[in-house]
């Protein structure tokens, strides 16, 4: 938070928030945004979450009469809609939260970052022995995990922070340049990942540990602050998790309160990672539901008691050191920041190590580790200052360490809840399911007469299904939930009516199937990655027999117009591989569609 409070003066945020959506960014240009009032969200822009088993083109029906355009976050179920300059935002989100092909809609909100105004000196990095980092060295300085830094960039050629860089992404303009327009950034790498045991400069919490830059901000020259959206920072999350990162930090407020965040967060669990996000400056109850998909970590000084500054509430998670905090700056330089944004990279920084410690851990293990060892502050158990408590690194990676490998043997259990029996159904359907686990539910995939048609692989698990692929009478919906170490449980088989109209034809049919791959697209790929299938013909689709082979070996098959698989990519080499499909309709008309994805190990 910059030392003017927008906040407190609703005159400069509207200002300020008006600048923000005159800004073009690609991909996420959007058209000319409308002048006037402006409410603190991006003009001619919407955020929807697909539920799994909605087809491209169905999805594409359901936007035209909005003369939406949908744009794809990465490999996950994230979508921007990009809206014509005449559209109502506020208007065709009331008409699309409530479709039961969504997750969810929301409108694409701005947020600010939290680096509070800078010490008249340069501090000392107390907080490295107080969070007990040095006794962690011991063990790991997290080498061989990347830590993903969604900000306004990193100057790469600072000496602290140049040996630990990756590639990264300009996810604003989409392009490669990642430099620092705000000098946030830079400041956050260093507290999460500053070289350590180099003889200069400062230590990062976890100073062998690579950091991807990720540009989601951009500088409003009015106000000297930095502002990204709720877009920006989702697709920044959903590439973190694509190439590879297992950490991601981002710096901003009031993130939690954002389905799309959330979303892509729970993406990046179901990748193996975890997503920090700092509880903001405003020294106020946030009033946000906590979500154990994010991380959200509030302010502590050396004495750990609560930053001035530090907003609170339900939502934090954890707490770590954000006052006087010793880090690096622009122009080789070092600088002393106060701010959320520092002490969440610096629990960021924790995770990294744990994970490099013990790489087997599940992400939920990571999390619950974390919370289990931190210092508890404020009133006993968890309470809105501090979450769990103040972060232990010691402790952390100690428990990390020593966590005791037991064999999961327990299948998960899942159960339809929508439709209901016997029920009548046609078109799309949304079909509801609850799953549990004693340690965890990885994924949920809905059969219908036997085939995978669909895959969600985070809670809650909803699908929309295409009943037109099947053929008209009684039809059996299954779900199966698996855990992480490869148990499954299904569901009692639930029987429905597919009631949907029909149509006769008396002529030849010549004409091939048509084949959309809706996931993934071409790019980066890492660990498992649901396939998503669909397929229209000029005829019946529940005729049509689909094939899915992985570098040429089949994997997957079934009959209908939609099917999916989930490939474990982790056991397959990095780099190209080939996404094969094959469909024949009942005329014997064969269609083919492949695609080549990179496998980042």
């Amino acid at each position: 938070m910059i030392s003017i409070s927008t906040r407190s003066n609703p005159a400069i945020r509207a200002a300020a928030l008006a600048v923000a959506g005159a800004c073009a960014f690609a991909p996420f240009t959007a058209g000319a945004a409308p002048q006037g009032e402006f409410d603190g969200f991006v003009r001619g822009r919407l955020l929807v979450e697909a539920k799994p088993g909605l087809s491209d083109a169905a999805f594409d029906k359901l936007l035209k009469p909005y003369g939406g355009k949908k744009r794809k976050l990465g490999q996950s179920n994230l979508h921007v809609i990009d809206l014509p300059g005449h559209a109502s935002e506020i208007a065709i989100l009331k008409q699309l939260e409530h479709r039961p092909e969504f997750k969810f809609a929301e409108l694409d909100r701005l947020v600010e970052s939290t680096m509070a105004v800078n010490d008249p000196y340069i501090g000392s990095a107390w907080h490295i022995n107080k969070i007990g980092a040095p006794a962690a060295w011991d063990s790991t300085r997290g080498s061989g995990i990347t830590i993903a830094i969604l900000d306004s960039g990193i100057e790469s050629t600072h000496p602290d922070l140049k040996a630990n860089l990756v590639a990264g992404r300009n996810i604003y303009n989409n392009n490669t340049d990642v430099s620092d327009i705000c000098g946030h950034g830079t400041a956050v790498a260093g507290a999460a990942a500053a070289a350590s045991n180099n003889g200069i400069g400062v230590a990062g919490t976890a100073g062998a540990a690579k950091i991807m830059p990720l540009r989601i901000a951009y500088w409003n020259t009015t106000y000297s602050s930095c502002y990204a959206s709720y877009s920006t920072i989702a697709a920044g999350i959903t590439y973190a998790a694509d190439n590879g990162a297992r950490v991601a930090n981002a710096s901003y407020a009031r993130l939690a309160a954002s389905s799309a965040v959330l979303s892509a967060a729970r993406y990046m669990k179901s990748k193996g990672g975890l997503v920090f996000v700092s509880a903001g400056n405003a020294n106020v109850d946030e009033k946000i539901t906590a979500d154990p998909a994010l991380i959200v970590v509030s302010a502590t000084t050396s004495s750990d008691a609560r930053a001035s500054f530090s907003s609170y509430g339900a939502a934090v998670s954890l707490a770590a050191p954000g006052s006087g905090i010793w880090t690096t700056g622009r122009n080789a330089t070092y600088l002393s920041k106060n701010g959320t944004s520092f002490s969440s990279p610096i629990a960021a920084g924790v995770a990294a190590m744990m994970m490099a410690a013990r790489p087997d851990l599940k992400p939920d293990t990571i999390q619950s580790l974390m919370y289990s060892t931190a210092v508890d502050l404020g009133s006993a158990g968890r309470d809105v200052y501090f979450g769990h408590g103040r972060v232990n690194a010691a402790a952390a990676v100690a428990a990390a360490k020593s966590y005791g490998v037991t064999s999961d043997t327990t299948a998960p259990k899942a159960a339809i809840s929508a439709p209901l029996g016997n029920a009548s159904v046609s078109g799309a359907v949304a079909v509801n399911v609850g799953a549990s686990d004693n340690v965890g539910v990885a994924r949920v995939e809905l059969k219908a007469n036997g085939t995978v048609v669909a895959v969600d692989s985070a809670a809650p698990y909803s699908f929309s299904w295409n009943s037109t692929g099947v053929a008209n009478g009684m039809a059996n919906l299954v779900a199966v939930a698996y855990d992480a170490a490869g148990n499954s449980g299904s569901s009692a088989s639930v029987a429905v009516n597919v009631a949907n109209a029909t149509t006769t034809t008396t002529t030849v049919d010549t004409v091939k199937p048509t084949i959309t791959i809706t996931n993934p697209v071409a790019g980066n790929v890492s660990g498992r990655v649901t396939i998503s299938i669909s397929v229209t013909d000029n005829s019946d689709v529940a005729g049509i027999r689909q094939q899915l082979l992985i570098d040429g070996v089949l994997r997957a098959y079934g009959s209908g117009g939609t099917l999916a698989w989930t490939w474990n990519a982790a056991k397959y080499t990095a780099g190209s591989h080939t996404i094969r499909v094959t469909a024949k309709d009942k005329a014997g008309n064969l269609a083919e569609k492949t695609l080549v994805v990179n496998n980042v190990k």
